[in-house]
């Protein structure tokens, strides 16, 4: 596995083509996810190395699929890692667990007793228990608008009040450390709407 080569691949590609109106699901998303892989992985004592590469470069990979739609975007991911991690020395299996990794993210998120999968999961909407949840919502909101998704902060509010009440958390790292804000702002937001 050529770890170096497959992140500067997609970093690069994700760089220069990207549409400009991801404002939530940017470069700095992806970069944000895998170092909340790294954090959470180690929290929760992930230490095989080659546990480790296949969690980066699935966190690398998770939202490459942008690259070419929206709708499925986690579909699009695989195919790229499919078409592209082969010739970088990932093995078959390698390859299948990392679209494993990636296909688990997608809402509403499906790891199953992965422990990997669970900490991309949890890294992947980490910022729902963070201080900047706020800031990051709003990019989130400004992408939804962006695509005719959503019409406004009523409806944008009450499409987070049922984002919140799905989702969990899965790592006891990830329900120790980030739960108790997403909860207390899910209230925030059910006294708005």
């Amino acid at each position: 596995m050529d770890c170096l080569r497959a992140e500067t691949y997609v970093l690069e590609q994700l760089r220069a083509h990207l549409p400009a109106t991801l404002y939530y699901h940017g470069l700095h998303h992806t970069l944000d996810v895998v170092q909340q892989a790294g954090a959470i992985a180690a929290a929760e004592g992930v230490t095989n190395p080659t546990d480790l590469a296949l969690l980066r470069t699935a966190a690398h990979y998770h939202d490459s699929g942008f690259l070419t739609t929206y709708q499925g975007h986690e579909a699009a991911g695989c195919e790229l890692v499919r078409r592209t991690l082969p010739g970088m020395g990932y093995t078959k299996a390698q390859v299948d667990q990392i679209c494993a990794l990636i296909m688990a993210t997608q809402f509403p998120q499906r790891p199953g007793s992965s422990h990997l999968a669970q900490i991309l999961c949890d890294a992947d909407l980490d910022y729902l228990g963070r201080p900047d949840f706020e800031p990051i919502s709003r990019t989130l909101y400004d992408e939804l608008r962006a695509r005719h998704l959503v019409t406004d902060e009523d409806a944008w509010n009450r499409i987070q009040v049922d984002f919140l009440r799905a989702h969990r958390y899965w790592t006891p790292t990830a329900q120790r450390l980030r739960a108790p804000a997403k909860q207390a702002r899910l209230l925030m937001l059910e006294a708005l709407v």
